[in-house]
């Protein structure tokens, strides 16, 4: 007989999440400028998502083997925890060097130096993250899961919004330089990238400090199994459990498809989209003043939907509870394609800020339902190997973007990359369309509990 876990305050549940935070910071980094940084040291528009998918392809391998050795790890330091740590460590140094990619340019060229710090970046952050997915799992009763994972999403939007924002903050109100020679790049991002490493191992070293997991034989009484049966199993067991999957992660698989792919054209193309739509100028003209302009407009941009997000995240445990996670999780969806669509139809920058309101709004949902409904469908001791498998329904789509994106924007959009944004709208609304055949478990067992 299992015990019922603690509920705990706001504050510890506020402390063990606050290490996204830091992730979060720099990824946002990651997001708005390695498009930039990228065709700065001379990859063209084509090829852009072909650079991108050293991202997804890293987390493909590693959060599925991180989230296996994580429920199996029982030391001083914790559960979880240890890896948060290692991750923070090797990606505030990838962020340092990243922009620095050019100095190795007689070996390589730069745009490859580049390409493969970040896959040691993404990989690096992946170590990071997947445990903190988990942690909230362990830690929380089913009825304050939707809560962690809605502070985690809030911490996860501010986080963003200081990484997405800082190039520009740095440019236009502490004057560094925005433009640098052909081949090089900007001051501006070359500091943001420092300061992100800074706060990125700073916001985890926080939660490594405040958070206390359960020791394992209390984790045992908690979910009702044994710790024999917690660190039995070798590797070959993450196909084993990839075969088992609980239905609902299959069927959330389908709706995180379309989600990511949307997300992943946003990222990778906005840059471009936003150079030609919006500003006029070349897709080749990358070291102009406009089209970093562009590129610095972005960032805020990026920096918008995430503060949306983060705040939509406070509401959506409410929304829940009124609706359900299935449904609050579409109407964020529908909103994300509206918001992405919308782009087309403007021609003033400012005004693409409206549209980034309803991608926040989706991006605090995907960050959130999606776990929120998934963890009371997996076996307490497969936590951390069932988190990290799911992130294939993640990177999968992000992995066939990445192949084919680039040349549809080259050959059917004529290098016109706003038609890849427009599609990425589109594929949200179907992405809303698909959660409503989703089932979900840890709902009905609340539901059941209070009646």
């Amino acid at each position: 007989m299992k015990k019922k876990k603690p509920h705990l305050s706001f504050w510890q549940i506020w402390n063990m999440s606050f290490g996204f935070l830091g992730i979060q910071f720099g990824f946002a980094l990651q997001n708005a400028n390695v498009s930039r940084i990228l065709q700065n040291f001379g990859a063209d528009v084509e090829h852009l998502s072909w650079f991108w998918l050293a991202a997804p392809i890293t987390g493909l391998i590693v959060q599925p083997i991180i989230g296996h050795y994580s429920d199996r790890t029982w030391n001083k330091l914790g559960r979880r925890k240890p890896y948060f740590l290692v991750g923070a460590i090797l990606a505030s140094l990838a962020l340092i060097f990243m922009p620095n990619s050019a100095v190795l340019a007689g070996f390589l060229p730069a745009m490859f130096i580049g390409a493969g710090m970040l896959m040691i970046m993404d990989a690096s952050i992946n170590i990071a993250m997947e445990p903190f997915r988990a942690l909230v799992a362990d830690m929380l009763p089913a009825d304050q899961r939707t809560l962690g994972f809605s502070v985690q999403t809030f911490l996860i939007g501010l986080g963003a919004v200081g990484g997405s924002w800082l190039p520009y903050i740095l440019a236009e109100w502490v004057g560094i330089a925005k433009v640098a020679p052909p081949g090089q790049v900007p001051d501006n991002v070359i500091f943001s990238f420092y300061i992100g490493g800074v706060v990125f191992l700073s916001a985890i070293i926080w939660t490594v400090v405040k958070t206390k997991e359960y020791p394992p034989e209390e984790y045992a009484q908690y979910n009702g199994t044994s710790l024999d049966e917690e660190e039995s199993g070798g590797l070959l067991d993450i196909f084993k459990d990839f075969a088992k999957m609980p239905k609902t992660m299959m069927q959330l698989g389908l709706v995180q498809f379309f989600s990511w792919f949307a997300l992943f054209s946003m990222w990778v193309f906005s840059t471009p989209a936003i150079a030609q739509h919006i500003y006029g100028t070349a897709v080749t003209d990358t070291s102009s003043e406009l089209y970093n302009d562009a590129g610095n407009w972005v960032g805020v941009m990026f920096g918008v939907y995430n503060a949306v997000a983060a705040a939509f995240a406070l509401f959506l445990p409410a929304i829940a509870k009124w609706t359900s996670r299935k449904m609050t999780h579409a109407i964020s969806l529908t909103a994300g394609g509206l918001g992405l669509v919308s782009i087309y139809f403007f021609s003033d920058p400012y005004w693409l800020i409206l549209s980034m309101v309803g991608v926040g709004i989706a991006w605090a949902s995907i960050l959130a339902m999606p776990y929120a409904i998934l963890a009371g469908s997996i076996p307490p001791g497969k936590m951390g190997i069932y988190m990290g498998i799911f992130n294939f329904f993640i990177v999968a789509p992000q992995i066939v973007n990445g192949v084919v994106g680039g040349p549809i924007v080259k050959r059917v959009y004529d290098s016109y990359a706003i038609y890849a944004i427009v599609v990425a709208g589109i594929l949200m609304f179907i992405a809303a369309a698909s959660v409503m055949f989703v089932k979900d478990d840890d709902d009905e067992e609340v539901v059941s509990s209070k009646s």
